[in-house]
């Protein structure tokens, strides 16, 4: 399945989460950046409230691109203890990227948010969206922090995934709709047409979108 762009990825999405539409105790949070036109698609066929959960990725030093754990509100963190322990990546560095994108995820909440609350969850069930899956590192951190802060139910969905993520996800105890998994699995990317980065003013004018509407 190839999509034409994050829109068509949302919409095709919301279809096979049809039976959540119209629910009060269902809420979309959405991964920024390219997570919220996604998110945005799905909290609107369905009619639920839409908001982000930040997350930042824990790069190795001198390899960014490669997560050694994550972050997410809430104060979570997750750890990848394979890569830690095959780069021997010590305690002291963990911390000063851990501090460094915890400010980072504070900032981009008040700049996707601005005076708005964030969404309450407790209670409630969450389809927590991505435009894709490819490590998973991300969406395992945001998981624990939503069980942290007593969300009923976690329902994962995103359009496209490496199979093998989807099955590690569901392995620690989340529901995961993975709309396609294609194999070989290389880059989220390969299977937008479109896949043109989603920019902080595009987030910001969602969520705006979605208030205007009454989804938040």
């Amino acid at each position: 399945m190839m999509f034409r762009d994050r829109i068509d990825a949302g919409e095709t999405l919301a279809e096979e989460l049809r039976e959540y539409a119209g629910r009060a105790d269902v809420v979309v949070l959405a991964l920024p950046r390219g997570g919220v036109p996604v998110g945005y698609e799905v909290a609107r066929a369905l009619g639920v409230a839409l908001d982000v959960f930040v997350v930042r990725k824990l790069g190795t030093p001198g390899q960014p691109e490669l997560a050694m754990g994550a972050i997410a509100s809430g104060g979570v963190r997750v750890l990848n203890r394979d890569v830690v322990e095959a780069l021997g990546i010590p305690d002291w560095e963990i911390e000063e990227a851990t501090q460094r994108e915890q400010a980072e995820l504070e900032r981009r909440e008040e700049q996707y948010r601005g005076d708005r609350p964030a969404l309450e969850v407790r209670g409630k069930t969450v389809i927590l969206v991505d435009d894709g899956l490819a490590t998973g590192s991300t969406m395992r951190a945001a998981t624990a922090a939503l069980r942290k802060a007593g969300a009923s139910r976690i329902v994962v969905a995103v359009p496209v995934a490496a199979r093998a993520t989807c099955d590690q996800l569901r392995e620690e105890g989340n529901e995961v709709l993975c709309a396609t998994t294609p194999e070989p699995f290389f880059a989220v990317g390969q299977w937008y047409k479109d896949f043109a980065q989603t920019t902080d003013e595009e987030v910001r004018e969602l969520l705006e979108r979605a208030v205007v509407k009454g989804q938040s």
